[in-house]
Order: C-alpha cells, then structure tokens, then sequence
C-alpha cells in the first residue's frame, strides 16, 4: 500500500517525524479503520429507492464543470530539439568566426598594441606535491628523506583526520537520536490535541444536526415546518481569518512603505555618487594641471646637469597625465638638448605613452618567454617538516615543525569539536522549532478539517430539506437522516485512530 496516499495534516506532521516502517505500518492501521468503518451488510431488496435514501443520492446533481474542460495539447515536435542543435552549431560558427577575424587582426596591429607575450607559471602550493618535485629535480639524500617523511606525515594526518571525522559523526548522529526521541515523546501531546479536537468537532457536528433532524422526524411534529422557517446551512467561519487578512494588509502597507523608502534612498546615494564623482574629476583636473605646471617647470628650467634626471621625471609626467604626441612636441621642442638626444626622447616617450601594455615583472611572471615556468609557494605545516629533515642540526626548524603542527592541530580539534557542539545546538532549536511549528498548525488543522467537513455534509444536508420539502415520509427522512449523521461520523475527512 502506497503510504502517501494519506494526505490529511496530521499524517503528513506524523510522517516527517517516523521512520519508512513507522509510516508504512501507520498507513496498514488507517487502511483497516477505513474499512472497518465503511463496510456494510449487502442488501437483500431489489429497489433503489432505499439505496438512493441511504446514500443520499439526488436526482438532480451534474457533474463538475472541470470534467468537461479540455486542455490545450502540447506541442511535442521535434522543433525545439532542431532549435537547440542549430543555436549549437551556430555558436560554434560564430567562434571559429571570432577566431578568423582576431587571427587577420593580428597581422594588421602595430607592436605598439600587441599583447605581450606571457610565461606559464606554475605554482607549486602543496607540500606533497613540492617534496614530490624536488625529489624529481635534485635527486639525493636530503630531498628523499624529506620527502618520504613529508609523504608519511600526510598518511598519517589523513587517517587521523578521517578517525576523528567518524568519531564527530557518530556522537552527532547519536545525539540526533536523543533529539528526535524527545521530540517524538513532545508530539504526542501535539497529536493528542489535534485528534481530540477532530473528535470534538465531529461531536459537536452529530448533536447540531441530530437536533435539527429531530425536529422533522419528532411525533410531536406531525406538519413539516415550511421551507421559510428552516435556517440555510451556513458553516462556522472563524474569526482569526479576519484578523489575519488585517495582519496581511498592515504587512502589504509595510512592504510597500519599506519598498518606496528603498527607492528613496537608491535615489538619493546615487546623487551623492554623481556628486561625488563631480569632485573627484575637478580633483583629477586640477592634479592633471599642476603635473602640467610643473613639466613646463622642468622643461624651462632643464640644463645639462638635470638632463639624465629630467628625462626619467618628464617620463612618468607625460605618461601620468596621458599626453598626446603634439602636446609632448609642443613641451619638448624648448629643451635646449642636442637635436639627436631630443629626436631619440621624443620617440621613445611617444612610443611608451601610446603603447597599451607593458611586460610583467620577471620576478613574479617570468621574462616573457611563453614556456612554462615554476616556483613554489607552500602555506603548510608539512614544509616546516621538510625544512626540518633537510637539517636536522638546526634546533629552530625542529621548534617551528612542533609549534606550528601542534598549532595547526589544536585548531583543527577545536573546529572540529565547535562544529560537532554547533550541529547538535542545531538540531536541537530545530527540534523545538518544529514542536512550536506543530502546536501552531493545530488549530489550522482543525479549521481546516472542520471545512472539509462542512463541505462533505453540506450537499447531503441540503438534499434533505429537498426531499423534506417534497413531502418524503417521517420513516423514509429518517433513513436519510441516520446516514448523513453516519457520513458525518465515518466519512472524509477521516478521523483515525
């Protein structure tokens, strides 16, 4: 039997708290509740009019409007596969196209704005895989040792780190254990009211109609009250809906309140931004004039001296304030230089200044040359390990290996016990949270109970004010009327035990 075909609030509460086998062995009792309760002894006669009396059957009940609709087909052509192939295949046009066009370009772009070339610089940041390399490029004594020991420390970490892992498991998924029991041990008063509440309401729904029945089946009655002396049948409805709805229009007027204050204050810090950027260019411009001031300053002043000076400061002003080639001509020509030197430094200033790129240091990128290149930087205990058995005659490399490795372990201990500690802190505000959760849902779950309910009898308490008004005898009514009172009992939505 299929254990989700239960889907009433209290079953679904229940389930999210039990084990598959709880949940299975809870659907097999409900399944034999529903039967037990609707089974029934055959009928002996061969007319309908009794049946259609206890089943409370109309003559004049239509179908549903959903049964009839008829829904738009999908479209379950090829077309969208054929779609998604050709945007594939188009993309990859568009790429070697891309890849067409860069490769003319570069036969067109002068060297001034060519991206440099760059080495491949591979980075060494394991400590396994540094000991590794240094016992492939320098193979001896000291880097084999080393190496070996550095590999054995990693073993040995590794299935420290995987005990102490499974250790934290297991006490979390057994402190999770207790957890849940408490919670369950919680749930049954939770339960217990939800049940009995289910109980109260179909009580209470027995006596309401049984009392109202009564008075057209009582002998005391022998005329049947009129049509207009009946009241209509009208649910309860509850009143924590209205404030609800209140409580959802204050918080609609909270988010739109919130909403507008947000734009308000998008719109006013980009103001400030705008006004801000406003300043920081008449900044600029005013740095960019005085850089200018003072390269006019140097060319006037400039004398043979200065001269090897001079070049490196006009340098960096021109480059700094982004000079065109007239504008560095103009400054240049009133150096009293020789006319070869002066030639030589406009050119070599005009190049730099225009010139997109620059190399990269070669201490951190290498000399350019595009072939691999390595160096290692290793933030690990293990190379303070490595460092050790390279010289185990320097008792400061044996200090820093104990320090830091006892270091490194004491925190990972303590991360280890503060996220153990933190998951069962954890699951234990959920558990609570959820106990919360589920005493809140209780008279949600009554309320809509009580609805279905209402919605079930309503057309069957209906229809015995039609056969009422249609003269049925007391005998026949009261057929009707037990059945509707045993509907209320016994029918959906189900109240189990």
């Amino acid at each position: 039997m299929n254990v989700n075909q239960f889907r009433d609030g209290e079953t679904l509460r229940q389930n999210r708290n039990l084990t598959p086998i709880q949940q299975k062995t809870n659907a097999y009792t409900k399944e034999g509740v529903i039967v037990n309760s609707f089974y029934k002894e055959p009928s002996k006669q061969t007319d309908l009019q009794d049946t259609c009396d206890t089943l409370i059957i109309s003559n004049d009940t239509s179908m549903p409007k959903k049964l009839t609709e008829v829904e738009t087909p999908v479209n379950k052509s090829l077309l969208p596969i054929s779609g998604i192939v050709l945007g594939v295949m188009g993309s990859i046009a568009l790429l070697t196209a891309f890849v067409r066009r860069n490769a003319k370009i570069n036969l067109t772009i002068p060297n001034t704005k060519k991206l440099p070339a760059t080495t491949r610089n591979v980075a060494i940041n394991e400590e396994t895989h540094q000991a590794l390399y240094q016992m492939i490029q320098a193979p001896n004594q000291k880097t084999i040792l080393a190496g070996t020991g550095v590999l054995t420390l990693t073993a040995m970490a590794f299935m420290g780190k995987t005990f102490f892992d499974g250790f934290k498991d297991v006490w979390v998924k057994r402190r999770e254990a207790d957890i849940q029991k408490n919670l369950q041990e919680n749930l049954i008063e939770v339960e217990t009211q939800s049940f009995s509440g289910k109980m109260q309401i179909v009580r209470s729904m027995l006596a309401k109609h049984a009392i109202e029945f009564d008075k057209y089946l009582s002998d005391d009655n022998d005329k049947i009250l009129p049509n207009f002396g009946r009241k209509k049948y009208n649910p309860i409805t509850f009143t924590s809906q209205k404030s609800d709805e209140k409580k959802s229009n204050k918080n609609l007027a909270n988010y739109i309140l919130l909403g507008l204050g947000t734009l308000a204050s998008i719109v006013g810090l980009g103001f400030v931004s705008m006004r801000n950027l406003s300043k920081s260019k008449l900044h600029l411009d005013k740095y960019i004039k005085d850089t200018k001031a003072a390269i006019n300053g140097i060319v006037e002043q400039s004398t043979e001296a200065t001269k090897q000076t001079d070049k490196i400061n006009l340098k960096n002003m021109f480059r700094t304030v982004g000079a065109d080639p007239e504008e560095i001509r103009t400054y240049t020509k009133k150096l009293n230089w020789d006319k070869d030197e002066l030639s030589e430094f406009e050119k070599d200033v005009i190049q730099e200044v225009q010139t997109s790129t620059t190399k990269v240091n070669a201490a951190m990128g290498g000399d350019g040359t595009p072939k691999p290149s390595f160096y290692s930087h290793v933030d690990d205990y293990r190379a303070f390990f490595y460092n050790w058995l390279l010289d185990t005659s320097n008792p400061q490399f044996k200090q820093l290996f104990f320090g830091i490795t006892g270091l490194t372990a004491i925190g990972y201990g303590g991360k280890l016990v503060g996220d153990a500690v933190k998951d069962v802190q954890v699951k234990k505000i959920n558990a609570e949270t959820e106990l919360q959760l589920q005493k809140r849902l209780v008279s949600t779950e009554l309320r809509n109970f009580k609805s279905k309910k209402d919605a079930a009898i309503k057309p069957l308490v209906e229809e015995f004010y039609r056969q009422v008004d249609a003269g049925k005898s007391k005998e026949e009514l009261k057929t009707m009327a037990e059945n509707i009172l045993f509907e209320i009992k016994n029918g959906a939505p189900f109240v189990y035990s």
